[in-house]
């Protein structure tokens, strides 16, 4: 099964002003990541507020990147839901439509209490769309589930034929680099954290992770792998330097999903604002924002339009 090489991004899903999905912004904004040195879109994930879209807005938004995106460039399709029966409904129309993949997060309720319920969850909606890669979403900040990697790894090892690999968005370096090393590295565990891209290239085993801030801080992240590559280390560290300058901007303005939708108006491309139960910032918060990127030089190494 294919591994991927390279940076997907996690896209934020854009809305008009009445909340409805702005299906028009996709265009421009799927030609701006790819001019960013990205490989693909992780789509209806925690960075799109997936579980806040209905199950029709996911299918749409499904079809609508596939046929924006430019060749090649990987269109993998979160459907991971509260609901399984919405799930393999999900995974279907990924394969139908032409996705590159599937991926799911266990669910934040009913709260998963045994590596066998997860596999299980994962074994159902994987079987739906049997042709496409699939990915388990490693996100336990949202969904309370910290299970070992590792000890999922080995689970549906022979049992689950296409699962692909695990997208790994925790701290916990020491199991994501024991599932790296699993049977001379026989799954792709994407990197998800984008604070410690640079980490996991240290260690060796990492070739390609999918990051929410790649929305508008891509060529930094992309600038990042490509340092370390071509051996440059001081560039690398001073690109995830500032990444994390960046990351610590957005941090004190609610997260990703909330600043960093809103930066994305301010870089050229206005994605409307966040669904309840997000609080959006306000005019005065936008500004601050906005004074803070710019002390940091942010709008001259940010993705462009």
């Amino acid at each position: 099964m294919e591994k991927i090489t390279g940076l997907i991004v996690a896209p934020f899903t854009p809305f008009s002003e009445n909340n409805e999905v702005n299906f028009n912004a996709l265009a421009p904004y799927a030609s701006m990541l790819a001019n960013s040195g990205l490989k693909g879109v992780f789509v209806n994930g925690s960075s799109g507020e997936g579980y806040m879209l209905t199950t029709e807005e996911r299918l749409l938004l499904t079809e609508k990147w596939v046929e924006v995106v430019p060749e090649d460039f990987k269109v993998i399709v979160h459907v991971g839901s509260c609901c399984l029966k919405d799930s393999v409904v999900m995974a279907k129309h990924a394969e139908t439509v032409g996705a590159w993949g599937i991926g799911a997060m266990a669910p934040p309720f009913p709260k998963i209490g045994r590596i066998e319920e997860l596999v299980e969850y994962c074994e159902t909606i994987a079987a739906a769309a049997p042709s496409l890669p699939f990915y388990y979403y490693h996100i336990p900040y949202f969904n309370g589930v910290n299970f070992s990697m590792l000890d999922l790894l080995e689970a549906v090892d022979g049992r689950i034929p296409n699962f692909a690999g695990i997208k790994f968005t925790f701290e916990g370096m020491y199991d994501y680099h024991q599932c790296c090393l699993y049977k001379g590295g026989k799954f792709d565990m994407l990197h998800g954290q984008d604070e410690t891209i640079l980490n996991s290239l240290v260690q060796g085993h990492t070739k390609g992770g999918i990051c929410g801030t790649a929305n508008y801080n891509g060529t930094t992240l992309v600038e990042i792998v490509e340092a370390y590559q071509n051996g440059d280390i001081e560039t690398a560290r001073e690109r995830q330097d500032f990444a994390q300058a960046v990351i610590n901007v957005i941090a004190r303005y609610r997260g990703n999903i909330v600043a960093g939708k809103r930066i994305m108006k301010l870089i050229g491309l206005d994605l409307g604002l966040n669904r309840v139960p997000f609080r959006n910032m306000t005019k005065v918060e936008e500004a601050a924002m906005n004074d803070e990127l710019n002390a940091i030089g942010f709008f001259e190494r940010c993705n462009k339009f």
